[in-house]
């Protein structure tokens, strides 16, 4: 071949290497990573979990169902549907009692701190991508439509190689449905699709619905600059029964922010150590750090007393300044809102005006309040406010999310108050519960026995004097004396309902309530709900302020009756000493008569225990109740499956067998 044709073959070269280039392929592996056929046939949102590995921990025991593993798995969850997948929430159903120590990419929803134990399985959102995009939008990129939740924590009793797998993974999102995973040795996997009946939203806005619950958190950014941002925080109580006491508002910085400044409320602890001896001081190296308020990453947000209300330094904001109450809207609507303010500094890399991100894991606690369980802040559609100038305009937040809380009944022995049953019939009181509200830690009482009946006048002294009042009334009557004694109900607060009397035409119960706290309830609350729609009969509570609650208004309160001190007997006084060195504390009391007629109730059985309430709620936490009701012998199991044969019986037994053990 001669010289003078080369030029044209390494011009043919190029232009066939040009051509090869220009090739437009379905499936380009040298830069997408390839994917499972199932996942590749998955129009919705593919899921996986990868158990990766795991290691014995101390202490090594012969016990396998005992013995403990130290594992690490990986979950994903990849949007394969055409449009965007907000807030994910992934469910995985953990069964082999796994304790959680650390998560990447995701935070458990409902806010509970690291390690938590998971054996129930859990649910998990994004942190910080808590959306993912779809793939048309961002050319197939695996980093915007795809999310990897990387774990690490103990798991129980599964003995290698048997692989601890969880029960089930699945999508919580409304209108996707996930079938029945499937297994491949150490994975699991599933293709949850949209439910065809759901309208999907095809429009352009970016951010979910506001959520309803029984206390909402809004989280708005007023102001942002490159360093720091104002943010306002509205919590707005909804239910009509819950409330909050001296609240106690927390949450987890989860980008190294801390708190420089606040109006409306203020931290529980001033306390700039953490950033003085870290980062921050690096980074913002012009402030003057004596002045910021908390660096701490799990600051406490307390409220103001009123007297701050109009204090131009820490005050001057709509809704604050409430010494902490924030009562239901069925009381009064007004102070069913508490607002407040911080200045919020950042750290890098977010040091641009739209690197805002919200604090994780809520939590909110109050005086002898409800538990509430507060889930993962949502991005939602920016709040609106009143413009500060004065006119009729709205001014929009920059960005806003909102915490969704929900209260929780108290567990068995995990109660804060308690309710005690007596009636004309009987000069016994059945007292609350044996540990109604948790049994002390080095208890010489008995923990499990039945609470002894107690004369009425017992219901004045303090639990841990009752025991020879106890004693004595049950030497008068007759009754076996355990060897040793029931332990006291340990509550802050204790209810009496008396049955009164009872007649043809109408019956009525006596209220008293005691406070056994160092702590004065303002604008306290009682509300009781009966069985067999005997509210319709309600006449008149004549000490306190009682309201038969609308059932247009609140349907699933229909059978409940609302009550409140009277103006100028709104105040639950706290327990005080007696008269002489020698007398017992002598609690707080507040008492009222309930009537209620018999014409729109007939057939009703007062003694039988239609007279007695349901449930009882005191101040929004819900009170835990006799096991057993008053008869004219003594007192009867408030189950209508066992009869009063059987709790003598189990009395007797007891009694032997103490008797046997001396």
């Amino acid at each position: 071949m001669s010289c003078s044709s080369s030029p044209l073959i390494a011009i043919l070269f190029l232009t066939s290497i040009s051509f090869a280039l220009a090739q437009d392929y379905d499936d380009d592996s040298s830069s997408t990573p390839a994917m499972a056929p199932e996942e590749e046939n998955c129009n919705g949102a593919f899921l996986t979990y990868t158990f990766i590995s795991r290691t014995k921990e101390f202490p090594h025991l012969k016990n396998a169902s005992a013995q403990a593993y130290a594992f690490k798995a990986m979950a994903t969850v990849t949007n394969t549907m055409d449009h965007d997948l907000k807030q994910w929430k992934l469910f995985v159903g953990f069964q082999n009692n796994e304790i959680l120590v650390s998560t990447d990419g995701a935070v458990v929803a409902d806010g509970t701190d690291f390690p938590v134990n998971v054996e129930n399985g859990t649910n998990f959102v994004g942190f910080p991508q808590s959306d993912l995009q779809n793939s048309i939008d961002t050319a197939g990129d695996l980093t915007k439509i795809k999310v990897e939740i990387n774990m690490v924590g103990t798991q129980f009793g599964v003995k290698p190689p048997s692989v601890p797998m969880p029960k089930t993974i699945k999508l919580v999102n409304d209108g996707i449905n996930c079938p029945t995973p499937k297994h491949k040795g150490n994975l699991m996997y599933v293709c949850c699709i949209q439910d065809p009946k759901w309208k999907i939203n095809r429009s352009h806005i970016k951010f979910l619905p506001r959520q309803h619950g029984d206390l909402t958190i809004s989280y708005d950014i007023l102001q942002a600059y490159p360093t720091n941002y104002l943010a306002q925080v509205t919590m707005e109580n909804h239910h009509p029964l819950s409330r909050l006491d001296n609240w106690n508002l927390t949450w987890e910085w989860m980008r190294g922010e801390f708190i420089y400044s606040t109006r409306g409320a203020y931290t529980l602890i001033k306390d700039s150590t953490d950033c003085i001896y870290g980062q921050a001081s690096n980074y913002h190296q012009n402030i003057d750090f004596s002045k910021v308020l908390s660096c701490q990453k799990r600051p406490i947000l307390i409220d103001l007393p009123p007297e701050r209300e109009k204090d131009n330094e820490l005050g001057n904001i709509p809704y604050c300044c409430k010494n902490g109450a924030l009562l239901p809207p069925t009381m009064d609507p007004s102070l069913s809102k508490a607002v407040f303010q911080l200045q919020v500094y950042k750290m890098p890399p977010d040091m641009n005006r739209t690197a805002l991100y919200p604090p994780h894991k809520w939590e909110i606690s109050g005086v002898l309040n409800p538990h509430y369980i507060c889930g993962a802040p949502v991005r939602v559609s920016p709040a609106e406010f009143p413009d500060p100038s004065g006119l009729t305009s709205e001014s929009i937040a920059l960005a806003s999310w909102q915490v969704v809380c929900n209260m929780t009944r108290p567990k068995a022995r995990a109660a804060k108050c308690c309710v005690s049953y007596s009636a004309y019939y009987n000069d016994s009181v059945i007292p609350c519960s044996t540990c109604a509200c948790g049994c002390p830690e080095d208890a010489t009482c008995d923990t499990n026995a039945v609470a002894m009946l107690l004369p009425p006048e017992a219901l004045l002294v303090p639990f841990e004097n009752r025991t020879i009042k106890a004693r004595a009334w049950a030497h008068i009557k007759h009754w076996p004396l355990p060897r040793r004694v029931s332990c006291g109900d340990n509550c802050g607060v204790s209810i009496n309902w008396h049955l009164f009397s009872d007649y043809k035409n109408g019956w009525t119960a006596r209220i008293t309530i005691f406070n056994w706290e160092d702590y004065t309830f303002r604008n306290w609350f009682l509300a009781i709900q009966m069985k067999k729609n005997i509210v319709t009969g309600y006449e008149n509570v004549y000490s306190f302020n009682g309201t038969k609650l609308n059932n247009t208004v609140w349907p699933d309160l229909g059978d409940t009756i609302f009550m409140q001190g009277l103006p100028g007997l709104n105040y639950l006084m706290p327990e005080v000493d007696g008269k002489t060195l020698s007398d017992p504390r002598v609690p707080g009391k507040q008492q009222s008569v309930i009537s209620f007629k018999k014409k729109l109730t007939p057939g009703i059985n007062i003694r039988a225990g239609d007279g007695f309430p349901a449930i009882v709620i005191f101040n929004g936490e819900e009170c835990a109740l006799p096991e057993t009701l008053p008869t004219a012998s003594g007192y009867r199991a408030s189950s209508p499956v066992i009869v009063l044969n059987l709790v003598l019986s189990v009395a007797v037994v007891i009694l032997l067998i103490n008797v046997l053990m001396i």
